[in-house]
């Protein structure tokens, strides 16, 4: 069984590829469906979020508001801090992204690795992707023998994100500035990468990369 990866920056097209390759005879499994399904209440990574977070991330349900959460690690609001001089100042609070992947990312990547070994048992002759947006800064590379990276232009980037979302442009351009700060430049990741597919181009520009890519893959 071949193991695969696939990234690429927010509103890249990842998914989009990873539907043309689950066309084309790839099992593929979203690395964010993974962690949705390990924050439902009782999991026990929900309540390590909520214990470190607070219970002003979840919706009256009991379930994660994974808006909030969101705004919460990426966007802290000012808050006093006490600096080493003791003075007092009101400081920006840094982003707590690293603190909400210390907790998520190891048991997702273990549900990853458990799903492609239970593919494999099943077929070993599969090809088996995971679509994830940050197999890099995880230090999941080694989990893959081949990665794929999708890049795009900023520009159809915030337009999409701001579809997605159902916002304005400029609120989406903040909004995917702020995230990609999180993550690794895409132009890096694709010197990491085996192939790249450029998604700036038309649907079927991107379907035929990825039909490229399967037959070596497949081969």
């Amino acid at each position: 069984m071949l193991k695969v990866g696939l990234t690429g920056g927010i509103a890249s097209g990842k998914s989009t590829v990873g539907e043309m390759l689950a066309g084309l005879g790839a099992h593929v499994a979203q690395a964010d469906r993974i962690a949705h399904q390990l924050m439902r209440p009782g999991e026990a990574v929900y309540n390590e979020v909520v214990r470190h977070f607070g219970r002003a991330i979840l919706n009256p349900d009991g379930s994660v508001n994974r808006s909030a959460l969101a705004k919460l690690v990426f966007d802290p609001e000012p808050s006093l801090s006490v600096e080493q001089n003791n003075h007092v100042s009101g400081d920006a609070v840094p982003s707590r992204v690293a603190e909400l992947n210390r907790i998520v990312h190891p048991p997702v990547l273990r549900a990853q690795e458990e799903w492609m070994e239970a593919v494999g048992r099943a077929n070993p002759a599969a090809i088996a992707i995971v679509e994830a947006a940050l197999i890099i800064e995880a230090g999941a590379v080694k989990q893959f023998d081949r990665l794929i990276v999708v890049t795009c232009s900023d520009e159809q980037r915030v337009a999409r994100f701001a579809a997605r979302q159902k916002i304005g442009l400029e609120v989406a351009r903040q909004e995917v500035a702020r995230r990609l700060a999180a993550q690794m430049p895409e132009s890096e990741k694709a010197k990491i990468a085996d192939f790249v597919i450029d998604n700036s181009g038309s649907l079927e520009q991107t379907r035929q990369q990825a039909k490229e890519i399967w037959a070596k893959l497949a081969c």
